[in-house]
């Protein structure tokens, strides 16, 4: 048990400090856009490694448990921010934005369950 809480947090540690860079180059890059794209993209890049890793990890067995924990649980969990993502809707909300906020919202879980179904397709062509 000690070993698996040891790989989540350092997963979960790499993955917030990940989120933190991927979050500022992306402020840095466009500091005009009014769109959370920083959220955005590490909300979809961490489906899509999700997907990956559980498809590696059913599919070939190339993933062994701490591992799996490592990168689904401890990397893509602190990778990805469910809360920030909310928080960012009710700034839109709170603008009077209910345009903006459905698209983000949707466009998030449509890219979302892409990216993830996309792991999983790319997984399986890794296999074969």
């Amino acid at each position: 048990m000690l070993k698996n809480l040891l790989f989540v947090g350092l997963g979960s540690c790499v993955g917030g400090m990940l989120r933190y860079w991927v979050s500022r180059w992306v402020l840095n890059a466009f500091p005009l856009l009014l769109f959370p794209l920083g959220t955005f993209l590490v909300n979809v890049i961490g489906c899509f490694v999700i997907g990956l890793c559980s498809g590696l990890s059913e599919q070939a067995g190339w993933l062994g448990p701490s591992m799996k924990l490592f990168l689904t649980v401890g990397l893509c969990g602190g990778f990805t921010t469910f809360s920030t993502f909310v928080q960012e809707n009710s700034q839109f909300l709170q603008n009077g934005m209910l345009g903006s906020s459905f698209f983000y919202t949707g466009s998030s879980l449509f890219v979302g369950l892409f990216s993830l179904f996309a792991g999983r397709a790319v997984s399986r062509w890794m296999i074969s």
